[in-house]
């Protein structure tokens, strides 16, 4: 078999990948909820290393994501061109999304396309337990990729994760969680906003949202994550911001 190169066509890539799928792998995956159906038990270090390989292209992208394996379309997701992937490209995968790790890994590509903000909004709406995942998982990467944006951006997300936070699907409560600890995690201002809310859902009388708030009121009240936060602020005191 040939080596990879940014040369290799979406059939050469699949045919690499199939030659080095793990059953063991595949089944391992199962531990940790993913869905293996489509899956051919290939660690994520391996992926990106190919796509690190086979560099951008976005035609290509298409035909990696039409063969329905899931590795194929994370590396679909990677090598893809953000600028150029459209609101409904975006639309038309999240639509075949069934299993949380491919969720998370596309959602990377998503927050860096100009029409993030808006699936964001669009997504949360959405009834279907992994597109609604999706706009949780957007608004955490967004946290990481968006470094330029305003606060205002993060801070107008609280609302929406209030809202969902009653959502007692596993994918969309664990993702409804991590984007909140992420926001109050950006900067000691957004830090105060996302507790504040993390605190009101610990005193609900829903269960879902009683659980959201209380593991995020955990981690923002930690010393460690003050720490980082003001470090990252270039605080010199993270004591100061510690809530009383």
């Amino acid at each position: 078999m040939a080596e990879l190169s940014p040369q290799s066509s979406a059939d050469e890539i699949v045919e690499h990948l199939r030659s080095i799928g793990s059953e063991e792998n595949r089944l391992g995956m199962l531990r940790y909820g993913i869905k293996i159906d489509r899956a051919l038990g290939i660690p994520h270090g391996i992926q990106r290393q190919i796509a690190r390989k086979i560099k951008r292209n976005h035609e290509r992208a298409f035909k990696l994501w039409a063969s329905g394996i899931m590795e194929a379309q994370f590396i679909a997701s990677v090598t893809a061109d953000p600028k150029r992937f459209s609101a409904g490209d975006a639309r038309q995968w999240a639509s075949s999304f069934d299993s949380w790790d491919i969720v998370d890994g596309v959602s990377e590509l998503f927050v860096d396309t100009d029409a993030w903000k808006e699936l964001i909004g669009e997504f949360a709406a959405d009834e279907r337990e992994f597109v609604r995942r999706t706009a949780f998982a957007m608004m955490a990467w967004s946290v990481v990729h968006r470094k330029e944006e305003p606060e205002a951006t993060f801070l107008a997300f609280l609302p929406i994760i209030e809202a969902h936070a009653t959502d007692e699907r596993n994918f969309v409560k664990k993702a409804v969680n991590w984007a909140l600890r992420s926001i109050g995690k950006r900067s000691m201002a957004m830090h105060g906003a996302a507790l504040a809310v993390a605190e009101r859902l610990a005193r609900s009388t829903d269960k879902t949202a009683r659980w959201n708030g209380k593991n995020a009121v955990k981690e923002l009240t930690d010393a460690k994550t003050l720490a980082r936060i003001a470090a990252r602020n270039n605080l010199t005191s993270p004591i100061s911001a510690l809530p009383r």
